[in-house]
């Protein structure tokens, strides 16, 4: 069994920035790469970036340049360091690791 648990999210103006952390516990976590997702109302849950035990990352395409995923093996912690944040990043955003997920964080960025 592996539980993550999101922090950071909140309400940020278009062009700030916010930090998300993701806590993870259980078998195997470190072993396996954690990722970071997003739903926007009627959307589909989509990948924003992923990183792998050994610090390989991807991104999606609307969030490079702005957005950077960290790991903390030593914590089982994944991070997202979010820039230059516009209205279309609002979303819940969920921590992945194997087929676990967290329980979601919400983002808002509005004026």
């Amino acid at each position: 069994q592996v539980q993550l648990v999101e922090s950071g999210g909140g309400l940020v103006q278009p062009g700030g920035s916010l930090r998300l952390s993701c806590a993870a516990s259980g078998r195997l976590v470190s072993i396996f790469p954690l990722a970071w997702y997003r739903q926007a109302p009627g959307k589909q849950r989509e990948l924003v970036a992923s990183i792998t035990s050994g610090g390989s990352t991807t991104y999606a395409d609307s969030v490079k340049g702005r957005f950077t995923i960290s790991r903390d093996n030593a914590k089982n912690t994944v991070y997202l360091q979010m820039n230059s944040l516009k209205p279309e990043d609002t979303a819940v955003y969920y921590c992945k690791n194997q087929n676990f997920w967290g329980q979601g964080t919400q983002v808002t960025v509005s004026s």
